[in-house]
């Protein structure tokens, strides 16, 4: 559109590697820009992507292009009004904040101990599939009450589901692979809710939804769980440790941990953007969108907006107002378990640089934030000194 001229130059590639300069501009010049390549619109300022996600009656998700549905079916990510709240509500409970803490905070210490235990002799490993990976899996699957699986297969079957839904996202047709692993999952949640005296989330939601609801929910929660927590450690600790200034800062006030989380997340959210259908005509900003338009909501892009950001590209710790940052997103459907992976990520956080004594990167393998939807590290490669 002539009207666009920076959204027409925009190139999905340029936005999966290397995003943030791009929506810098259209932020100050397109903040509702069409983009060619997306087949939509691409929202980037922040006022403008929160009057988008907490309006579900003009901006809904509730659509048959919206990628999770294609591969996992309907659940509480692709619904909204009170189908969405019937789905939601019999899973929320363990998340609320108080729940949290008591419900998995010795779980999170545990696991994160045996994990970095394991870990400690070597001085070296990748950190994203050696530590962030399994302890996200161990706790999403200790917070749902899946039996019988194991982390490698639960890692297999995630990695296969997100694949297909960033294909989607990216306009491309999603590999058979996704719904193999998607009936992988489905049968393992039927096997623990056949065990009816389990005392598993899986089996109390059993009470209140049809089993394939059960399985649709606890697929994306499950595997928001797993890239949630997966990417915010991974991130997390590349900002840190990229940064000696902040990492000294942090290591001599471990209480400026929670500042570490609010920020990583703010700078790069594990998921960068969230997808809404217009269901009318409506105008966003100066622009006109039609009934029926994609309307995708860049969180990296409303997270360094410098009306609210002063100095967006900067890590800072000690930011004020961090916390304000939308990598959660907002509205009906903010992360149900955004408690629970702020918990897990400052543990191990903690844990890492108590346990590790001068953890750093590896300088012969650097690495970089890298995806469209989902945005992490590939590998993190990370080095710390030995016990001699």
């Amino acid at each position: 559109m002539i009207d666009f001229p920076i959204g027409a130059a925009t190139s999905l590639a340029e936005l999966a590697r290397d995003p943030h300069p791009r929506l810098a501009r259209l932020r100050a010049r397109e903040p509702v820009s069409w983009l060619p390549e997306l087949d939509g619109w691409l929202v980037t300022r922040r006022d403008l992507a929160l009057s988008v996600m907490r309006d579900s009656e003009t901006y809904t998700v509730d659509d048959p292009r919206f990628s999770t549905a294609q591969v996992v079916g309907p659940s509480m990510l692709s619904l909204d009004g009170a189908e969405h709240a019937r789905h939601r509500e019999p899973f929320a409970a363990p998340f609320r904040p108080r729940a949290v803490r008591e419900g998995f905070a010795s779980f999170i210490e545990r696991e994160t101990d045996r994990l970095v235990t394991a870990l400690e002799p070597d001085g070296a490993c990748e950190l994203r599939r050696a530590f962030a990976g399994p302890l996200a899996v161990a706790v999403v699957t200790e917070a749902l009450g899946l039996v019988g699986a194991t982390t490698d297969t639960v890692l297999s079957w995630y990695d296969t589901i997100v694949r297909s839904v960033s294909e989607i996202t990216a306009g491309l047709a999603a590999a058979p692979e996704g719904v193999a692993a998607y009936s992988e999952l489905r049968a393992a949640v039927e096997a623990t809710v056949a065990d009816r005296g389990a005392a598993s989330l899986l089996v109390s939601a059993a009470g209140r939804l049809p089993v394939p609801e059960v399985a649709s929910n606890a697929a994306v929660m499950m595997f928001g769980g797993i890239e949630t927590v997966e990417a915010m450690i991974t991130n997390a600790v590349l900002h840190l440790l990229a940064d000696p200034e902040q990492l000294a800062l942090v290591r001599g006030d471990l209480e400026l941990l929670d500042g570490v989380v609010e920020e990583s997340l703010r700078l790069e959210p594990g998921a960068a953007v969230v997808d809404r259908y217009a269901t009318r005509d409506t105008v966003l900003g100066t622009a006109g969108i039609r009934r029926g338009d994609l309307v995708t909501v860049s969180l990296a892009g409303a997270n360094r907006d410098p009306e609210t950001f002063p100095d967006p590209d900067r890590f800072d710790v000690r930011r004020a107002n961090a916390r304000l940052q939308l990598a959660f997103a907002h509205g009906p459907h903010h992360c149900i378990a955004a408690h629970l992976a702020r918990l897990e990520t400052r543990i191990a956080l903690q844990r890492l640089l108590e346990r590790l004594p001068g953890l750093r990167l590896d300088p012969a393998r650097p690495a970089a934030p890298y995806g469209l939807v989902f945005r992490k590290p590939p590998t993190l490669h990370v080095l710390w000194d030995g016990r001699g």
